[in-house]
């Protein structure tokens, strides 16, 4: 199922409003990190520099057959051999991965959609527990030149509650600005 308002930009306009390395940082991902999924994994952006830091696979997951191959493309032009891009309808046929697979979930300017608390029923599921979704939204305080509707746009109290309806998943610490742009927030699996 697409998302209201999924369409891309342009890729190189799409990676310029995004620090991907802080980002990254931000949620703790480093050399020890293991397997970690990705629902709508776009052009990479995030899946291929992820890959390149972690020691685990990075399965990424798009609707799109274009940007599932621009993400394998783009993992094989660098050496990575830990992608598995996936075309794949995850809202309507979850991930394929099997219970408690994943270290963390990116969920990165996605839970403006339609089912934001199957979306994160889904990603708790793959997750072990003491696991993270990381969760990056486009900032609904500020003028943005990229993103959804402010008035479909979650805040950060927002995305704790859907969390708390989901089950088994609790905020770790505040919400945090990723400039120039984005919020972040980070959900544990207990």
């Amino acid at each position: 199922m697409k998302s209201r308002e999924s369409g891309m930009p342009a890729q190189d306009y799409w990676e310029s409003l995004l620090n991907v390395q802080l980002i990254l940082d931000q949620f703790g991902f480093h050399s020890d990190s293991m397997d970690v999924a990705e629902l709508g994994c776009g052009y990479g952006t995030f899946t291929v520099p992820l890959a390149a830091r972690i020691r685990g696979w990075v399965y990424g997951y798009d609707i799109e057959p274009e940007m599932v191959d621009t993400t394998q493309r783009r993992a094989f032009a660098t050496g990575l051999t830990n992608v598995r891009a996936v075309l794949r309808d995850v809202l309507e046929h979850g991930f394929d991965l099997p219970d408690e697979a994943c270290d963390a979930v990116l969920l990165f300017n996605i839970l403006h959609g339609e089912s934001p608390v199957a979306m994160l029923r889904e990603s708790a599921r793959i997750v072990r527990p003491g696991g993270l979704l990381a969760i990056i939204h486009w900032r609904s305080d500020i003028a943005t030149p990229r993103g959804p509707p402010a008035d479909i746009r979650p805040p950060p109290t927002q995305i704790s509650q859907w969390a708390s309806i989901a089950g088994s998943l609790i905020t770790e610490g505040a919400s945090f600005v990723l400039p120039p742009w984005h919020y972040g927030v980070k959900l544990l699996k207990v």
